[in-house]
């Protein structure tokens, strides 16, 4: 019984020859499986991002150049003082909103020594609409001590002085040596970050790496305006959602693979 049992089995279990081949056929028609998304990103990598080529850039920069021969930074300010504190309360915030809470901060406290004297609590109010005001009041409040009691109330313009200001990183520094003191230096924000990366100018992981890749292909000429040209063309243009191809002076030179122009 058990032996008949087996055989029964078997046969009911077991496809007949002409339903094996018709599976491997089935299997050897159907398309090959789409690798993962990670896996493409990753084999992406791997090859290297497309750059431009020196041509290219000094292509790009000739007309951005063109069509704003100089371009000028959102943040108002006056001086070196109040350009500092202007970036200081920009990160993670909208020029426009800063713009809006400095204006009447800076008709009572234009100075190191006004700044303190309006001390941190008023300050705090006077910036409560930008994000992370409390930080920012008692980073500009000592940042003002110290420029008062080491830099005679003058901004210095020195790098490693900069950075050693209450708040001040690199990406600030840059900015004020930049806009104040018209070094060729180049600030890398969420902007020029984005736009190098997705056209092929300076591609890198980190802001640091695009840095270090601008200040090595743009061309000298172009650099005291390249930080501003590209965080308006960023901001405007190659915007991280919905970006205007179709008005972008560079798009038939960018290697971005979705460009809808």
């Amino acid at each position: 019984m058990a032996g008949d049992y087996t055989v029964n089995m078997a046969r009911k279990t077991t496809p007949s020859r002409a339903r094996a081949r018709a599976i491997r056929a089935k299997k050897s028609r159907a398309p090959a499986a789409r690798a993962h998304p990670k896996r493409r990103a990753r084999r992406n990598a791997a090859a290297g991002p497309k750059v431009w080529t020196a041509q290219q850039i000094s292509e790009a920069f000739h007309r951005f150049a063109a069509a704003e021969p100089a371009p000028r930074g959102e943040l108002e300010h006056v001086d070196p003082y109040t350009l500092l504190v202007a970036v200081v309360l920009s990160a993670q915030a909208t020029d426009a909103g800063v713009n809006k809470a400095t204006r009447p901060l800076f008709a009572v406290a234009d100075t190191p020594a006004r700044m303190v004297a309006l001390g941190e609590e008023r300050l705090r109010e006077a910036i409560k609409t930008i994000g992370l005001y409390v930080t920012k009041a008692k980073n500009v409040i000592a940042l003002s001590q110290q420029l008062i009691e080491q830099h005679h109330g003058g901004v210095p313009h020195d790098r490693a002085a900069l950075e050693a200001l209450p708040g001040v990183g690199r990406k600030t520094a840059n900015v004020v040596l930049n806009t104040a003191f018209g070094e060729p230096t180049i600030a890398v924000d969420t902007h020029v970050f984005r736009v190098s990366n997705r056209t092929g100018l300076a591609p890198g992981r980190t802001p640091s790496e695009v840095e270090v890749a601008l200040e090595a292909r743009v061309p000298d000429g172009y650099k005291p305006h390249a930080h501003h040209w590209l965080i308006l063309h960023g901001r405007y243009i190659c915007k991280a959602q919905r970006p205007a191809c179709d008005r972008c002076l560079i798009s038939d030179l960018c290697l971005w693979p979705e460009k809808s122009a």
